[in-house]
Order: C-alpha cells, then structure tokens, then sequence
C-alpha cells in the first residue's frame, strides 16, 4: 500500500508546479487571509478590494503613490469548486443606507483580481498584470492545522486541561460534569460517542459566543460543519485517559481516536492539500484589544493560538526552483484590528502587544527564512479623534456613532447619536501584558461604519482606513516593483 503522506507530497508539488508554470506566464499571488473570532476577516477582505479596484490613495504602497497603478479589475473566479467571495455585497453592506457590518463568513470563499501596473526598473521595464487571488478562510481552520501533528491522547490532554482553566471551566460546566460518565476502556456505543461530542460542541460554542473569547479550541469544523454534519468524522469527543492510558482497540476511546483521525483524513488534509499548502503570503488579524480586556489568562490563550498558527505553515523564502516543487508561504503579517478603537498615540503600543505575542514563534519561523511582521490597522475606520476633559485631565478619546444597542456607561445608544470614550491605557511595556495582577480595562464598543459622502460626480470614495496601505505594501509591494 502507498503512504498516504508520500501521496499528498506528490499532489502537493504537481499542483505547485503547475501554478508556478502559470505564474511564469503570467505573474500570480495567492493571498491567505483570514482571522481569528471577530478580528473583522470579511471587513479587511473587502476594504483591500475596494481600495485597490477604486483607486484609493494608498501612499505607503510604493506602486500606488508612484502612480505605477493603471487599472484594476475583477476577474473570473479562478477555481470552479471554491465560492466567490461576495465583494459586492459587503461593500454594499457597509455603505448602504444601512451602514451595517457584513455576516461573518463560515467557509473558504476567494476573488481574482487583476492588478495592471508598470515596472519600476531593471531589464523588464515596462507594462505588466499581477493577477492577485484572495482567499479568505475561517481562522478555526488555520488553528485546526495543529491537529496535523497530534494523536488522540495528546489532544485529549490538552483539550481537558485546557476547559478546566479558570476563565474556561462555566463555559465547559456540562461537558466536563459529564466526562467521568464515559469509561475510555467501555463498549464503543455509537449514543455515548453522540453525547459526549454534542456536549463538547456546546462547550466550543459557548467559547465563541463569550464576547471576550480570542481563540477557540479546535476541531474547528464543529462549530460550521456543511455537509459533513452528522457524519463520524464529527462524532467524537476527548475523553479523560489518564496519564497512562492509550486508547485500545474495541472501546469507546479506541472509538474516539478512529474517528479523530477520520477527521483529519477527510476534513484538515484536504484543506492543507487543496488550499492553505498553495499560498504565498498570509495575514493573520486578531482582537488584540478583546484580549486586553479580558485579561491575562486570555492572552495566555491567545499566544498559544497564535504560536500554533505560526507552526503550521510551511514558512520559508521561495527560489524559483523550490517553487515549482516545494512551496512555502513566505512572508506571514500578523494584524492587531480595530486600531480605530484607540488614539493614535496608542497604536505603537498596539502593534508592540502583537508582536510580544507572536515574539517566540515568529523568531522561529523567521530562523527558517520567513518574513514575519507584526502591526496595528483598521481596514474601515469607524471614528475620529477628539480631547475630552475628565476632572482635570485632557484625554486622547475617540468619537462615533455607536450600533443600536451598544451600552455605554450606562446609556444604551441608538445606532444614531455619537459617543466620545476614553478607551484606557495600553501598557507602555508589551511584556506586561501577561502580569496577573494587571488587569488592562480597554473600551472597545461597537461602532457603526462611517458615513461617506459622495464627491462631486456622486461616486462614493472607499472609507478611511489605517495603515491598510503599509499592509498591502509588506504583502505584494515587491511583486509591483
């Protein structure tokens, strides 16, 4: 019998040597976005389209303020099995009378864009396109990556340990009264195994919806399952082995590792496979400022995700012979949002708290020749800046227009008046971040879209935005040079 993973490796270079034989024909970038809970994924995907279809002044891109940018347009959806991500909804969304956020999405969606433009020098000077192919994913399916490396009792292990933490242990209540209930060494019955997983499904659901949670522990497809709903790839739970214990052949932990597996097999190596292994940059958005609120124990929890998601790519710099066989993503942003929420003055303390958080796993990745930055942006900016007076101090606040039933101080908002906060103190030193005895209050309520105004021949300008550009500079400024 083959081995399956010789196998994979094989499918994985022939699809790379394809796309590089493509890409020598005409340059292309594949662009992995996606985030981890309400970091605003869908948001950034569509503010970056529509700032570079619509011509928006970007002046940190180098391409675009040399005005070396011809023209850029939509193209049809290079690959007929994945879905179209809806641009044009979401940008209606967000500018529409409604001037609401776009739904997150739940699934794999990407969009062609072509990017006309002029070499900047050297023997190819001259008339260009980079075809740019975004694709944007769940940030539960990233996390899933570090299953790849994980047997069964390891994952168990962690999984357990980890609902019995302080900040986790009333959302797992249920699942972990239930856990003594099932004997690992018991018959494999099929309504103990359904159980046990619906009860731990519950469990990743609550971690989601807490308001505060940054990272939600995988198996991510549980919580947006498709048509896999239902089937044994789905069906399985950790279960308390011991340290001893290793699950054994005709028991319901033997049960539970078959079907871990299963679901590696049919629903991780796939996406690995078919989507995330044919990547050449990746931006990783996080609410960095959710988990300041929430405290040390959240940010504990957030830089082990992060930590996971930086490991599962296969990072390194691309020569053009290893391209073609054995791809590796090669230069990895890691975005705190909602850099609007604070004043400027705090956006270096911001990007600082990022990059303490990715500090250990990014020197590592960068080891390996990967480029690794870490910054604070906001792809839509919701607010201005404004002084405010309390008592006797001027303070750096921000002013907008909060959703209808966001409560603030007490007074609950209409979607229509204005608010101007103070939204606290981040730490001057990142490492501080993790000190228990700190706790770092940051107000970070939701605000509606921002109104803009059409110009003169009624065409509306793509809103604000900060530091999208010296995103877009770090992600695909070389390949517009």
């Amino acid at each position: 019998m083959s081995d399956p993973s010789y196998l994979d490796s094989a499918r994985n270079a022939a699809l790379a040597f394809g796309d590089s034989l493509l890409g020598l024909a005409k340059p292309r970038l594949r662009l992995g976005v996606t985030g981890l809970s309400r970091s605003g994924k869908t948001v950034f995907t569509t503010a970056l389209i529509q700032n570079l279809i619509e011509g928006a002044k970007l002046p940190v891109l180098k391409a675009s303020a040399q005005g070396r940018i011809a023209r850029v347009r939509l193209a049809p959806q290079p690959d007929a099995d994945v879905p179209r991500f809806p641009y044009e909804a979401h940008r209606a969304a967000m500018t529409g009378e409604e001037r609401r956020w776009p739904d997150s999405t739940r699934r794999i969606s990407e969009l062609r864009v072509e990017i006309d433009y002029e070499r900047a020098a050297g023997w190819f000077k001259g008339p260009a396109t980079l075809t740019l192919d975004i694709v944007d994913y769940p940030g539960e399916w990233l996390l899933d990556l570090a299953l790849m490396g994980q047997d069964y009792k390891a994952w168990s292990a962690q999984a357990v340990a980890d609902a019995r933490k302080p900040h986790r242990r009333a959302s797992a209540r249920a699942w972990l009264d239930d856990l003594p209930s099932h004997d690992p060494e018991g018959l494999p019955d099929e309504l103990r195994a359904e159980a046990a997983s619906e009860l731990f499904k519950v469990y990743l659901a609550k971690l989601r919806a807490d308001p505060e949670a940054v990272a939600v522990t995988p198996p991510g497809r549980f919580l947006m399952p498709g048509d896999l709903e239902g089937s044994p790839a789905l069906t399985f739970a950790p279960l308390d082995l011991g340290h001893d214990r290793a699950p054994r052949p005709g028991t319901l932990a033997g049960l539970m590792e078959e079907r871990f597996e299963a679901y590696k097999r049919v629903v991780v190596a796939p996406f690995f496979r078919d989507h995330f292994a044919r990547l050449d940059r990746q931006i990783v958005l996080v609410d960095v400022l959710a988990a300041l609120d929430a405290g040390a124990p959240a940010l504990a929890d957030l830089e082990t995700a992060l930590g996971q998601a930086l490991a599962a790519f296969s990072v390194g710099r691309n020569s053009w012979l290893s391209s073609l066989f054995a791809p590796r993503i090669e230069k990895v942003l890691f975005a705190a949002t909602k850099a609007d929420h604070v004043h400027h003055s705090s956006h270096d303390r911001l990007a600082a708290v990022m990059r303490q958080l990715v500090s250990r796993a990014a020197a590592r990745a960068q080891g390996a020749g990967a480029q690794v930055e870490a910054m604070a942006l906001a792809a839509v900016r919701a607010t201005q800046e404004v002084r405010i007076r309390q008592g006797r101090e001027d303070l750096p606040a921000i002013v907008g227009v909060p959703e209808a039933g966001e409560e603030i101080d007490g007074q609950v908002f209409d979607g229509v008046a204005e608010a101007a906060i103070f939204p606290g103190e981040l730490p001057e030193r990142a490492e501080a971040i993790f000190d228990p005895k700190v706790h770092w209050q940051v107000r970070a309520p939701r605000f509606r879209p921002p109104l803009v105004e059409p110009d003169a021949g009624g065409r509306l300008k793509p809103p604000p935005q900060i530091r999208l550009d010296r995103a877009l500079e770090f992600l695909i400024g070389d390949r517009l040079a």
